[in-house]
C-alpha cells in the first residue's frame, strides 16, 4: 500500500505539482459534490484552492463550463451527451454509477395515469437534454410509443414542480433531490424509474483547457472524490447532515435519495463507454441529435487520468 501511495505521488509531481496558489473552479449541483467531500474531510490539507458554483441542473453548468466559467463539475450522462454533440470542449475523466429509483416520471397521487401507455397524449415537464429527458425517451421507447406521443414542456426543476402542482402538465421527469422532496412531502408518486432503462451513469467533467493546464488538479480532486464516494456508501447518514444544512432541505430526503442511490466510483472502461454509446445512439434515433454530428463515445472521455487504482483510495478520515 506504501508502495502504491508513492508511485501516485511520483506520478502526481510528474504532472506537475500542484500549488496552494492553484485554484481549481468546480461547478456543483445543489450541493452534491461539496457536501459529500467537506462531510468525508477528504479536502483537509487540499494542497490547492477550490472554487465552488452552485448550479440547479446540468444545463447552466455546462453553459458555464463551456463559457470557461468553471473548469469541472458532475453532470449526468444525457446532458453531457448533448454538450459534446453541441461542440462544448469537453471531456469525461470520471465515472459513477447509482440506481435509479430517483430518477422518475411523476405524477400527482391522485392521478389516473398508472403507467407509461396512459402517458399517451399527455404533457411532461423536464429539462431539454436532461436525465428527466433521457428517461421519458426510454421509456416510451420500452412501451412501444413514438416520441411525439407525448407534448414536453421544457421547465427548469422550480417551474416543473409549480406546473405539475397547479395542473400545468399532467407529469414531471425529474432526478433527485427533486424527486425524494416530492415523494416525502405527498406531492406525486412514481409513474416509471429509470432502473433497467437508462444506465445510472454521472460524470466528473472537464474543460478541455483545464485537462492540459490543471491536470494534476483534477486527478487529485478525482481521487478525494472517489474516496468520498466509498466513505459514503458504507454510511449515508453524516453525508445527509451535512447536505441537509447546506441546501436547507429536511435530513429525511438526502437519507432517502443516498441510501437508495448507492453512488460508486467506477473505472472508464468498456462498458461505461457502450452504455454512453447507447445514450448517444438514443438521442439520434429520437433526431434530438442529428447523425452527423453526433459524437463517438470514446472520443468525449479522458480515461487515463484516473486509474483503477486511482478508484480503491486509503479509507477517508471521519
Amino acid at each position: 500500500m506504501r508502495l502504491m501511495s508513492l508511485l501516485a505521488l511520483a506520478l502526481l509531481l510528474a504532472a506537475g505539482p500542484a500549488r496552494a496558489e492553484d485554484v481549481l473552479r468546480v461547478g456543483d449541483q445543489r450541493g452534491n459534490a461539496r457536501a459529500l467531500m467537506e462531510a468525508a474531510g477528504v479536502l483537509d490539507g487540499l494542497p490547492y484552492r477550490l472554487e465552488w458554483s452552485e448550479f440547479p441542473a446540468a444545463a447552466p453548468l455546462l453553459e458555464a463550463l463551456n463559457a470557461g466559467a468553471i473548469d469541472a463539475g458532475g453532470v449526468g450522462d444525457a446532458p453531457f451527451t448533448f454538450a459534446a454533440a453541441a461542440g462544448v470542449p469537453l471531456k469525461a475523466f470520471a465515472a459513477y454509477r447509482n440506481r435509479q429509483d430517483g430518477l422518475a416520471i411523476l405524477v400527482p397521487p391522485d392521478s389516473p395515469i398508472r403507467g407509461v401507455a396512459d402517458l399517451k397524449g399527455k404533457r411532461i415537464a423536464t429539462n431539454r437534454g436532461s436525465i428527466g429527458h433521457q428517461i421519458v425517451l426510454a421509456a416510451l421507447e420500452e412501451a412501444g410509443l413514438p416520441a411525439d406521443s407525448v407534448t414536453l414542456s421544457f421547465l427548469p426543476p422550480a417551474d416543473a414542480k409549480i406546473a405539475l402542482a397547479s395542473g400545468g402538465v399532467d407529469a414531471w421527469a425529474t432526478w433527485e433531490p427533486y424527486t425524494s422532496t416530492a415523494e416525502l412531502a405527498g406531492l406525486a408518486r412514481v409513474v416509471r424509474d429509470g432502473n433497467g432503462i437508462t444506465p445510472g451513469l454521472s460524470f466528473a467533467v472537464a474543460h478541455d483547457g483545464a485537462l492540459k493546464a490543471k491536470r494534476a488538479l483534477l486527478a487529485d480532486f478525482g481521487r478525494r472524490l472517489a474516496r468520498a464516494r466509498d466513505w459514503a456508501l458504507a454510511d449515508p447518514k453524516p453525508y445527509a447532515a451535512v447536505w441537509s444544512r447546506l441546501i436547507g432541505l429536511p435530513e429525511a430526503v438526502p437519507l432517502r435519495w443516498f441510501g437508495r442511490a448507492q453512488y460508486r466510483a467506477v473505472p472508464i472502461d468498456a462498458e461505461v463507454i457502450a452504455d454512453e454509446q447507447r445514450t448517444i445512439d438514443l438521442y439520434v434515433r429520437n433526431g434530438l441529435i442529428p447523425k452527423a454530428r453526433a459524437p463517438q463515445a470514446a472520443a468525449i472521455f479522458d480515461a487515463a487520468l484516473l486509474s483503477a487504482q486511482d478508484l480503491k483510495p486509503e479509507p477517508a478520515t471521519r
